[in-house]
């Protein structure tokens, strides 16, 4: 400890003697170890992260794959369910503990406090299950959890707000819990405040606001209640399986149960009959809920670390250029010491050491760089979201990934200057070979400067063919004209609409949104061009075989 101590203050003398030779060094590695920093802390969050709940690791799903938000038909490999199936394995399958079900896409909820004048605002919602809080091991912050109980036909509506929500809608206020809401016409009480930190089963943009009942959705959608249609498939489902189940053979028991209930359909034809044998559920791990941003985002945050390292790596290469400069600089009195019997591996620890601590400066100011580069990419990523649950406060693993990496960091770029300071000749350095062709440390300069521009170009290569791709993808042709054009989502079934009142509703509004100023015309149509979204079912051609089913999507437009 006392020679560590001795090699400490050296390395510190040394950088107050050359603050500019310092600087650029910590400059240079807080931006490659921020790098690293930022995209692991977004690797951590998407990839690594278990959900907030009690026990994640006894977590499973029916299912792997994500789809949102309705399905009808047959999928082969089953993730979204309809109610009625839910309740077949629920009650079927002995082998959960619990199991729960909840909404695969996100429920909009026009939302207003009841006894108030302010206008209604729009939140997001999700229908649950009634033991879906507990199935997590979850209790309300304040007040309580939705309850079996309370996913009763002719039950009281009650539903649960998110702390989020909570917090900055509503400033904490306590009188929120038991307080009425009208949420879609529907009057609602809010039983509890969700615990802070959960986002719910999915981390995705705009998590929900509130958690409603599964009982209260045909209330909620009085013209298109999806609850009792056992052919429509748009719930997840989540369990804790007991000790000692195997999740192979839970998988092949509701598989089996999944081709039985299909079976039994009295509408079932021909042609469905003959793929029922392809129809499977795979039984996952769901310690992290349904990872559909995982899913997604995986392809970018593999390229996002591969061009972080080549930062990195260049600038490993770089800082140790520099510190081999330095050391030809000062090839004589290294050169002194050693005559004098300085053992080289004693004077290699104190260049080493000198090499982490500038690392190690450079990971606390990478830890800055990282902050600002998580929360830039989280802005490019989700533009238009109003909240994301992803922390850009680097957590304990990535501050101990950033300590580790920094450690590395120093030891990499080290080595070699140590090396090459130590391995010189005595009698050489004090007749001033330093300055001769001779010098051992130019190979190893030259070196690392090839490997730096090496990196470099296929650095700025990639980043010139991503500019170009990003360009043409800027200008692609859509078939319609993009500039100039403005979406506006309008639901009128949450403010109390009825079927025979839409017509006229879309006519006043086609009538009168050309006449604001700056708008030369408007049209309507039930999903906008690029959503993502559509409308498909079956159809059958004249003519063509009655078992021979074309799949075909459909938009209503003006």
């Amino acid at each position: 400890m006392s020679t560590l101590m001795q090699d400490l203050r050296y390395a510190l003398r040394r950088m107050r003697q050359s603050p500019g030779f310092a600087f650029i060094c910590i400059f240079t590695l807080a931006l490659g170890i921020g790098a690293n920093t930022a995209i692991f802390t977004l690797v951590d969050a998407i990839m690594l992260k278990n959900l907030p709940v009690a026990q994640p690791g006894e977590l499973y799903r029916l299912g792997d794959s994500h789809n949102c938000c309705v399905n009808q038909g047959f999928q082969e490999d089953w993730s979204l369910f309809s109610y009625a199936q839910y309740k077949e394995f629920r009650d079927h399958t002995p082998e959960f503990t619990q199991l729960a079900a909840f909404q695969a896409g996100p429920a909009e909820l026009s939302v207003r406090r009841t006894g108030t004048n302010a206008p209604a605002e729009p939140f997001g919602g999700e229908f649950i299950s009634g033991n879906y809080f507990s199935m997590f091991g979850l209790n309300a912050f304040i007040g309580r959890t939705i309850t079996p109980a309370d996913d009763t036909t002719g039950a009281t509506p009650v539903a649960v707000m998110s702390y989020r929500t909570w917090q900055q809608q509503y400033g904490l206020d306590p009188s929120v819990v038991g307080a009425a809401f009208t949420i879609n016409t529907v009057p609602y009480t809010v039983v509890g405040i969700a615990p802070p930190g959960f986002f719910g089963d999915t981390l995705r943009p705009d998590p929900p606001d509130f958690w409603l009942p599964l009982a209260t959705e045909p209330a909620l959608n009085r013209q298109n209640s999806i609850l009792d249609q056992p052919d429509l498939n748009w719930l997840y489902s989540i369990g804790r399986l007991k000790p000692g189940a195997e999740p192979a053979s839970v998988q092949s028991k509701v598989t089996v149960q999944l081709q039985r209930w299909l079976a039994a359909q009295p509408d079932l034809s021909q042609h469905d009959r003959s793929a029922l044998g392809k129809q499977h559920i795979v039984v996952a791990r769901a310690g992290g809920g349904v990872q559909n941003m995982r899913s997604n985002e995986i392809a970018g945050l593999r390229l996002l670390m591969t061009l972080s390292a080549f930062v990195l790596l260049i600038a490993c290469a770089n800082i140790a250029n520099l510190l081999l400069a330095r050391g030809a600089a000062t090839r004589a009195e290294t050169a002194i010491r050693v005559a004098l019997g300085a053992p080289r591996k004693r004077l290699v620890r104190q260049i080493l050491t000198e090499s982490v601590v500038l690392a190690v400066l450079g990971g606390v100011a990478g830890l800055l760089v990282a902050f600002a580069g998580t929360r830039t990419i989280l802005l490019v990523a989700f533009r238009g979201a109003h909240y994301v649950p992803i922390s850009p406060t680097p957590s304990l693993p990535v501050l101990g990934f950033a300590f580790l990496l920094a450690l590395v960091t120093g030891i990499v770029f080290g080595v070699a200057p140590a090396w090459v300071s130590t391995h010189s000749d005595p009698a050489e350095a004090l007749r001033g070979a330093g300055r001769s062709t001779r010098d051992r440390s130019s190979l190893p300069r030259r070196a690392l400067v090839v490997f730096q521009v090496a990196l470099s170009a296929i650095l700025l290569i990639g980043a010139g063919l991503l500019a170009r791709s990003l360009h043409n993808l800027q200008d692609q042709q859509f078939g319609f004209e993009t500039e100039g054009r403005l979406i506006v989502r309008v639901n009128p079934a949450v403010a109390g609409y009825k079927p025979e009142q839409l017509y006229s509703l879309y006519q006043q509004l086609q009538e009168k949104l050309p006449q604001i100023p700056g708008v030369l015309s408007a049209s309507y149509s039930l999903y906008s061009p690029m959503r993502g979204d559509n409308w498909s079912f079956g159809i059958h051609i004249e003519g063509h075989s009655p078992d021979e089913r074309i799949s075909s999507s459909f938009d209503r437009i003006g």
